[in-house]
């Protein structure tokens, strides 16, 4: 590395942290709260980088945290990113498995939700913001609080223990931090009941979505000037350890996976026994091999998007209704769009679940015709409509497709998960 390119590595974090202070500040995500038998809410979205911002910088612009948006941009460096390339912005959020009422804070996810009691003659809302959490052991204990005591402009009374940690460290504190820009509480404040743990905000909003505090919740300075005054004294807080989500869309079943609280996780099998007990409770339905495979796939990834998993509510399977819902794969004039045939089911995989991140509604299969696995998109009506198809995922991907009538189809069957 040159000495020009050396200095630039080094700048990269310190003028990324310098943009974080100009950006515009975000806005509130208040979404209409589904029915009670649906739990998602928002939509995909992607933009594209620019040469002068990093991740925290497009995070705290569109109301992100940290590590959720580098979990959904597994490619991208964090600090440098490649100008022009697409950023995933997952701004679609899986409901916790929790009564909707009051505040709901899910620890792995590093998200607060929000359920405002609806105003006379509107509809019910729900809102949520990123967080940062405690690190390692100092995680806020689970179960319900409320909130109690609220506080503009906040004081700090350094708890004994931080101030030994500090003075070990070599950066005594004082026994109170007044109001103003250095109290790391920001301009806001609301005690958890009478515990000595806070939601507050902060003097570095680059930290948020990360675990930082000693259990305190964080927010971005713009987020809980919104929530402090919109929440009473009283309010229920529900803590929660959800870092594998499921739930519905109309008749459609997605699963979400969150990397899992370290101290709360014993091996990748516990993983996979938390995800199952999520979709299980969530669907009463039986799934077939395929769509058990897209669920481990998600689980290992713990990307933090919500993925859909199973098409209907009715539970029909996906290697039975081939005719049915896929009548191009039978004789018929619809076409497809080809995405490439794979010897590895896995590659046809990741593929398939990249194009499944982006903001369109875009449907996926993997059918073989005995020897590779083809990944096809579709059907369409037209040759031009799947064209037009290809030119949106070789935008946001980069990966080329070209039409197949659906007649070429005719004996495909769907991939098995094995092969």
């Amino acid at each position: 590395m040159n000495r020009a390119n050396h200095q630039h590595s080094l700048l990269a974090p310190l003028l990324g942290a310098l943009l974080l202070w100009l950006a515009p500040p975000a806005p509130a995500a208040s979404y209409p709260l589904p029915p009670a038998e649906e739990a998602i809410i928002g939509k995909l979205k992607a933009v594209r980088a620019s040469h002068d911002e990093t991740l925290i910088d497009v995070a705290r612009r569109n109301d992100l945290g940290y590590e959720a948006i580098v979990a959904a941009n597994p490619d991208i460096d964090p600090w440098l990113p490649q100008d022009g390339a697409w950023i995933t912005l997952p701004t679609q959020f899986i409901l916790p498995d929790a009564p909707r009422r009051g505040i709901v804070i899910n620890l792995p996810e590093m998200r607060l939700y929000y359920y405002p009691e609806p105003k006379a003659g509107k509809a019910a809302q729900v809102v949520t913001y990123p967080i940062s959490i405690g690190g390692e052991g100092r995680n806020l204990p689970m179960g319900l609080t409320r909130i109690g005591e609220k506080e503009a402009n906040p004081k700090w009374v350094v708890p004994a223990s931080i101030r030994a940690e500090h003075a070990r460290d070599g950066k005594p504190l004082p026994a109170v931090v007044p109001a103003g820009p250095d109290n790391p509480l920001g301009d806001y404040a609301m005690r958890l009941d009478t515990s000595s743990y806070l939601i507050h905000g902060t003097n570095r909003p680059f930290s948020i979505g990360m675990r930082v505090s000693h259990g305190c919740i964080r927010m971005y300075p713009e987020d809980i000037a919104v929530l402090f005054p919109d929440v009473p004294e009283g309010t229920p807080v529900r803590i929660v350890n959800q870092p594998f989500k499921a739930g519905w869309r109309a008749d459609e079943l997605y699963v979400e996976a969150h990397t899992p609280l370290q101290e709360k996780r014993f091996s990748r099998s516990g993983d996979a026994t938390g995800m199952v007990a999520a979709v299980i409770k969530a669907s009463s339905v039986s799934m077939d091999e395929l769509s058990w495979a897209m669920v481990r796939l998600v689980t290992e990834q713990h990307q933090g998007i919500p993925t859909k998993i199973l098409p209907s509510r009715a539970g029909e399977s996906l290697l039975s209704s081939v005719a049915t819902r896929y009548p191009s794969l039978a004789a018929g004039a619809t076409w497809w769009l080809q995405l490439g045939a794979y010897e590895d089911m896995h590659n046809a995989r990741l593929i398939a679940e990249r194009i499944g991140q982006l903001p369109a509604d875009i449907s996926t299969s993997m059918v073989s015709d005995g020897r590779l696995c083809h990944l096809i998109v579709g059907p369409f009506t037209a040759r031009a409509s799947a064209i037009n198809m290809g030119e949106v995922i070789q935008t946001y991907t980069g990966f080329a497709g070209f039409p197949t009538p659906g007649t070429h189809l005719n004996g495909y069957r769907y991939c098995h998960p094995e092969t």
